[in-house]
């Protein structure tokens, strides 16, 4: 056993420290288990179930039909959808006609879409008649050729099919959809394609399979260029980390959307290659999940920590049998010790906590799901994954129980940043990824994230970047300074607050504010907080102290524990789920008041 690799001794014993990976195209994984399982339930959607003869028949027909409208290998296919048949029969079938697929967020807006559409050089756009609008201007200003258009309701089940744009209607949505040569119906699209057997050659190690967008400390979004080989391994690897997991048996609640890379890789990839069937949730709704859950009985559930918070906080949790699952695998964001043994106690299942990065295809490291854990740690590095602990300083190795820089090295590490070559020579070094996460390693190899990037808030699992925030927030003209950090938050791990600076003369409260933000953001990246101030801490050169805003919010936070502590005896019993609320204040006040509920549930929790 490797000494420098203390985390072998702690491998199960069914766990190979080492594996050999099918060098093929990704989608290769759908025609094997169509091969063997063509009857099998490969999709469950709202009622409606599709084996995975019919499901790879689709695929076919969708990369046919894309080589039709002239798709040419190597080629960006933008996929805009929630969790639903149509987004896992565009993803498979532009891999099948080696077209690079594009992941993009449903909650986006106009003008976060166009910058992914123009930066990716994306020719073609697959999306709801719900979301079809906010594509429809960005036509004339990208390289989109065509927009291949469909709807919830093509999957749905009778009547389902016929009551939904009735719904859709009375919710005030728009379905209607102005066809053209360039707006077509993904229906049509796959009825009058071929359904002949399609399969890209590609160079594994080197074609890129997929774009999926990530910010940075900057602010700036950027493609994360992940080769087939890329997505392959780590789909091998998190199958062979969960070894009790069957082929053809295994039944996997998804909820995290597949737009995220871990949703991709641990459910919908993984599912695949296990030819399981996938429960499809295109949104998190915490009703759905317990009634999906008890009638179809999914043995793996990845999900956050949010969703497992809401199960166990639901009030009637006691009215469901939850014993069917086995396995979950919590990450995007840190995992609460209450969370994890509660959610055990009430399934019977194991929860345990991993860690990636979207640079990572995601996953490197998770705890043994059947042997030695550790609460608390991110756990052991994947089967053929290296990963050490620096000084950020000297890049020196860092002593066992030393904090320092995160870094990792394994097969499923990116190819590098879409066009950004000095910013991928900035992390990839001598086939290290430098995580920017600051994290210790102790005797045995467990590995824990003492601090997350310097900037990054993470929100429901959601990565959000600060300047991004910070850009709508100075273009309201009232703002004469702005920043924004992530603060403690019991339920989504961190929430958005605004700091603002109005102009003298100008007027601004937090609703105007929030009302500001939502016409411009996605929903999750909207501050839940607001405060006015007439100065903000700044360094000798001008730059602002995030860490001393932080540190005054804890110290808040702090005093507030303290006052609950006193009255904890008059709430004894009572269970509040923590809401989003715009709060404001007054400039130079440190006593946050709610200004108002956030009337808009959440809807990205992921």
């Amino acid at each position: 056993m490797d000494s420098a690799k203390p985390w072998l001794h702690h491998y199960e014993n069914e766990v190979a420290s080492t594996y050999e990976y099918p060098k093929h195209n990704l989608a290769h994984f759908l025609v094997q288990a169509a091969g063997k399982y063509p009857q099998k339930p490969a999709i469950y959607f709202m009622g409606k179930r599709m084996n995975y003869a019919k499901l790879l028949d689709a695929c076919y027909r969708f990369a046919n039909g894309l080589k039709q409208l002239g798709v040419k290998q190597g080629e960006r296919v933008a996929i805009m959808l929630p969790n639903c048949p149509q987004c896992i029969i565009a993803y498979y079938g532009a891999l099948m006609a080696g077209a690079i697929v594009v992941q993009t967020n449903p909650l986006y807006m106009e003008r976060e879409l166009e910058h992914q559409l123009v930066d990716s050089g994306s020719v073609v756009m697959v999306t709801l008649d719900l979301l079809h609008p906010k594509v429809v201007p960005l036509m004339s200003r990208t390289n989109l050729r065509h927009m291949l258009v469909t709807s919830i309701k093509d999957y749905l089940p009778f009547p389902k099919n016929v009551l939904y744009p009735i719904k859709a209607k009375r919710d005030g949505a728009d379905l209607n959809v102005d066809w053209s040569d360039q707006i077509r119906s993904f229906r049509t699209h796959l009825s009058y394609a071929s359904s002949d057997p399609v399969m890209a050659e590609v160079d594994a190690a080197e074609d890129v399979a997929l774009l999926q967008y990530t910010g940075g400390t900057t602010g700036l979004s950027k493609g994360v260029m992940l080769t087939h080989h890329n997505l392959v391994v780590n789909t091998v690897q998190a199958a062979k980390w969960c070894y009790r997991s069957k082929d053809g048996e295994e039944i996997y609640l998804a909820a995290l959307p597949f737009f995220h890379v871990f949703g991709m890789t641990v459910l919908m990839n993984q599912a695949i290659l296990k030819s399981g069937m996938l429960v499809l949730i295109p949104k998190f709704d915490i009703e759905v999940i317990l009634r999906m859950i008890a009638k179809l009985k999914p043995t793996i559930f990845p999900g956050a920590p949010t969703m497992y918070i809401a199960l166990i906080n639901h009030a009637r949790i006691r009215d469901y049998d939850l014993s069917s699952i086995n396995v979950c695998l919590s990450g995007s964001a840190p995992l609460p010790l209450e969370v994890q043994e509660r959610f055990e106690e009430l399934t019977g299942g194991r929860l345990i906590e991993g860690y990636g990065l979207t640079e990572a295809s995601p996953a490197t490291h998770v705890n043994p799901i059947w042997g030695d854990r550790k609460i608390g740690t991110i756990g052991l590095p994947f089967p053929d994954t290296e990963s050490k602990v620096i000084d950020p300083a000297t890049g020196e190795e860092a002593a066992a129980g030393e904090i320092g820089e995160l870094v990792v090295r394994g097969p499923q590490v990116m190819k590098g940043y879409w066009n950004r070559p000095h910013e991928t020579a900035a992390v990839l070094r001598d086939g290290w990824l430098y995580t920017g996460d600051m994290a210790r390693m102790d005797e045995e190899g467990y590995f824990s994230i003492v601090d997350r990037k310097k900037d990054i808030i993470i929100a429901g699992g959601f990565n959000i970047y600060p300047r991004e925030i910070e850009e709508v927030l100075f273009e309201h003209p009232a703002v004469k300074e702005a920043v924004a950090i992530g603060v403690p938050d019991p339920y989504r791990g961190e929430t958005v607050k605004a700091f603002i600076i109005i102009r003298d003369g100008e007027s601004l409260s937090a609703k105007e504010m929030d009302v500001w933000c939502r016409e411009r953001l996605a929903a999750f990246k909207v501050p839940r907080r607001y405060e006015f101030r007439t100065q903000l801490p700044k360094t000798m050169v001008g730059k602002v102290l995030r860490r001393k805003l932080l540190e005054e919010e804890m110290e808040l936070l702090s005093r507030d524990r303290e006052h609950e502590n006193h009255e904890k005896h008059e709430k004894h019993g009572k269970h509040e789920v923590p809401g989003d609320s715009v709060r404001e204040q007054a400039p130079g006040s440190r006593n946050p008041s709610p200004s108002k509920v956030d009337e808009e549930e959440e809807k990205e929790k992921a």
